[in-house]
């Protein structure tokens, strides 16, 4: 059994090296245009028969606005519950008779599309994507079961810790107003059971449309075959919203402890971290994102090594960065702990996360950690839905195609000073939010027989 390992071990670098140079170029094989006011990407690849389809829409929760926040959600939920010339029913038969598949989510500023088919029956997903995004029938009936599932859903969600702590931490750290703020789950509640289908029509009227529509098709497929279609279907569509900008960007405020009591839960989820006021793109951005994978990026990273597998105290814990591919984001550390080892586990935690801001990284560390990235991206791009998911992701962010080429040799040419430097310059360890979300102990959830309210623990969150 060991050799394997060892041999395996040793081929990694050649492995890397042979990855590299198959995906070396690959902005020349992408073929970006405007079609129909469509920002559309097509990018060939040697899969046989297999055409994969991502895209974004400007149409998530934070573009509603004033107006009922519930509404960006239940319009996505529509969409694929009939259009004015197929009801639901045909359009699932018409994607089952080819095994193609399409799918649409809501997230906090984009309605996320998804889609796989073969390349033959490519005419037949754009045709029913074109007709669910420009021509959605909005059924009055079809409206009441989504809503009641939307409502179903968030009842779930007001049991989840991980998402009530992810709540809990966007709202204490980002202001009123900023596009990363969510309401909670209650005011998402009350908002659903008041929707009406009229606001869903006049929300789509409003932010559907090609403006800022992304598309981006991978695998067997003719770049002006796609254009001629994209062209075809969607000729005359208008309208379209571009994402929300903060003009100002969040900044750390002071450190602050909130706690989320559930009850019957066998573990506490924690969110421990701060607004960083960076885009993906600023400088610092990746060099923190760097340091942050030495800190906490899989079973190698410190907070692993130390809080899992050297104290016992969790099985799960990470950092990150997120919300920062449109807007200013955030930069956190998550794990989950028993009840009785809350305490013991934060004050590991944040040893922890202390020494790593006061330190840095060394050497060693940076140069195995760049090559885990490294190869880590070039094993995304391995299959149609990694390339099509990574180019959907870099132009929200705001570069070129180019950038394909040019993130490995930016994670090369990073060095320890840098990274570093981004460390201490961009965290404050002594201004993060800490949040708690469980059965926590000397709080009514953790007691048997006891039952917390929906709310509970959110008082130090602002109100919008």
């Amino acid at each position: 059994m060991i050799r394997p390992f060892v041999f395996l071990t040793l081929a990694v670098p050649a492995l890397l090296a042979g990855m590299r140079v198959a995906h070396a170029d690959m902005a020349e094989h992408a073929h970006r245009s405007s079609v129909a006011g469509i920002d559309l990407v097509s990018y060939p690849t040697r899969v046989e028969q297999v055409v994969t389809l991502v895209g974004a829409l400007p149409a998530g929760d934070a573009l509603a606005g004033r107006a009922n926040i519930a509404v960006p959600t239940l319009t996505g939920m529509l969409l694929d519950r009939g259009t004015r010339t197929l009801d639901k029913y045909a359009i699932a038969a018409r994607l089952e008779e080819v095994g193609a598949q399409l799918t649409f989510a809501v997230g906090p500023q984009s309605l996320e599309i998804h889609g796989r088919c073969l390349r033959k029956d490519l005419p037949r997903l754009l045709e029913i994507l074109a007709l669910e995004l420009r021509t959605p029938a909005f059924d009055a009936a079809e409206f009441a079961k989504a809503r009641q599932q939307f409502v179903g859903s968030l009842q779930d969600e007001m049991q989840n810790t991980e998402a009530r702590a992810r709540e809990a931490f966007e709202r204490q750290i980002f202001p009123p107003g900023h596009p990363n703020r969510p309401h909670t789950i209650d005011e998402y509640l009350a908002a659903a059971r008041t929707a009406t289908v009229d606001e869903v029509r006049r929300f789509h009227a409003q932010t559907y449309g090609p403006a800022h529509l992304t598309l981006v098709l991978v695998g067997d497929l003719d770049p002006a075959e796609v254009e001629a279609e994209v062209g075809k279907r969607f000729a005359g569509w208008s309208g379209g919203r571009d994402y929300l900008r903060p003009v100002t960007p969040a900044s750390p405020g002071a450190a602050a402890t909130d706690t989320v009591p559930l009850r019957d839960k066998t573990s506490v989820s924690v969110l421990l971290g701060q607004a960083t006021g960076l885009v993906y793109k600023d400088p610092d951005a990746l060099a923190l994102r760097m340091g942050t994978a030495v800190l906490g990026h899989g079973f190698t990273g410190r907070l692993m090594s130390t809080v899992r597998d050297r104290e016992g105290l969790t099985y799960n814990i990470g950092a990150g960065l997120g919300a920062d591919s449109v807007a200013d984001g955030d930069w956190y550390i998550a794990a989950s702990f028993a009840p009785a080892l809350l305490d013991k586990g934060i004050v590991s935690t944040r040893q922890v996360l202390e020494k790593w801001w006061r330190d840095g990284i060394s050497e060693e560390e940076l140069a195995r950690r760049k090559q885990g990235l490294v190869g880590g991206y070039f094993v995304g791009l391995s299959t149609t839905g990694g390339i099509a998911s990574t180019v959907l992701v870099d132009l929200q962010r705001g570069y070129g195609l180019e950038w394909l080429d040019e993130y490995p040799k930016a994670l090369e040419a990073l060095q320890r000073d840098q990274v570093n430097s981004a460390i201490h310059r961009r965290l404050d360890p002594d201004r993060m939010a800490l949040i708690e979300v469980g059965s926590i102990p000397g709080t009514a959830a953790a007691l048997p027989g006891t039952t917390a309210s929906p709310g509970a623990g959110e008082g130090s969150a602002q109100a919008d």
